[in-house]
């Protein structure tokens, strides 16, 4: 039985891949989470004991890493500081996870041999004009617009170097926006979800003409999971569902979804140098390894999620209050 060490699996992607890997192979799985606000042991329970095991800890504590790296042979780097308001609040805790924790990674890979996945975003390659019929490829030039995605896009550098210079088994996938279980309050989709299920009005970014391009966290980890085993070391995949759209139309079609009026919201100040369109052309990962996404529409992708926010309040209620805290103190 192959074990696969997961960096992040208690956040939001992470621990989805973990559920995702349980249930789809048998692979035994061990996570590494420090726990900030957006690691959530909840999100790991009911795994079973036998094949899934947790450890508390940095990714940049150095003998932690060594230690876990001698243990696996293949690792799948989720772990990082990734909400763009916050690091426009407070950049340096972003340098510390996305560049020394890649680093500190990397540096183990490099004594193991191990097998790495890096998993990384579409906005490192900052954002494309609303008008603008080209997408993101593998070929796309970075241009990173917060330190969020700076720090992110500096650490697809380091794995790029890691690869080159030191000759480590590595592999980068920069994926589109998730949404799914188990996705923190504070993010787009679950707080607008969260905030009709408490009674309150969601809240848009400005215009909302912002565009996303949109996969549900299932079927990111069911690509993951293809680079891990046929991807080709050294190679960057594009993972996305061709799910665009803008902000505004998926605010009314949460709303429609729970049977409020589409117009039933409020906006808010906009965010500081809002991206104004991601879309993701996942042709390679397509053709060369086999994959394509299980939720063809958003739409139903997005009523399953409602679903499971619904079931699920006493998972997501205790983070509810000080997200919108939060919002509030921004104007937001």
């Amino acid at each position: 039985m192959s074990k696969i060490l997961v960096t992040g699996g208690a956040g939001f992607i992470g621990s989805n891949f973990v559920h995702y890997i349980i249930e789809n192979t048998d692979y035994s799985v061990t996570v590494l989470d420090s726990l900030t606000y957006a690691g959530n042991r909840a999100s790991l329970d009911g795994l079973p004991i036998d094949r899934f095991d947790f450890v508390q800890g940095d990714i940049c504590d150095a003998p932690l890493v060594d230690e876990l790296f001698a243990r696996h042979s293949q690792v799948v780097h989720y772990a990082a500081e990734s909400h763009n308001d916050n690091s426009l609040h407070d950049p340096r805790p972003f340098l510390d996870t996305n560049i020394i924790g890649t680093y500190t990674l990397l540096e183990a890979a490099r004594r193991y041999g191990t097998r790495f996945h890096h998993i990384s975003t579409d906005e490192v390659y900052g954002d494309l004009e609303l008008d603008d019929p080209e997408r993101f490829t593998e070929l796309t030039p970075y241009n990173p617009s917060s330190p969020y995605s700076s720090t992110k896009a500096s650490s697809d550098l380091l794995v790029r170097a890691w690869v080159r210079s030191f000759g480590v088994q590595a592999t980068i996938s920069n994926c589109s926006n998730n949404y799914g279980p188990y996705q923190h309050v504070e993010k787009f989709i679950p707080r607008q979800i969260t905030n009709i299920l408490t009674g309150e009005r969601p809240k848009l970014y400005g215009a909302g003409e912002n565009v996303r391009d949109w996969i549900h966290a299932n079927d990111h980890s069911s690509a993951v999971l293809a680079i891990l085993e046929r991807g080709i070391p050294g190679e960057t995949y594009l993972i996305g569902a061709d799910g665009e759209k803008d902000n505004i139309a998926v605010v009314e079609l949460i709303l429609s979804l729970l049977g409020q009026p589409k117009d039933a919201y409020d906006h808010v100040v906009d965010r500081v140098g809002h991206d104004k369109r991601y879309a993701i052309d996942s042709s390679k990962l397509r053709r060369e390894l086999g994959w394509l996404p299980a939720y063809s529409s958003f739409e139903s992708g997005l009523s399953s999620t409602i679903d499971w926010y619904r079931d699920n309040e006493m998972w997501w209620h205790p983070q509810k209050a000080a997200a919108e805290s939060r919002y509030k103190q921004q104007g937001q």
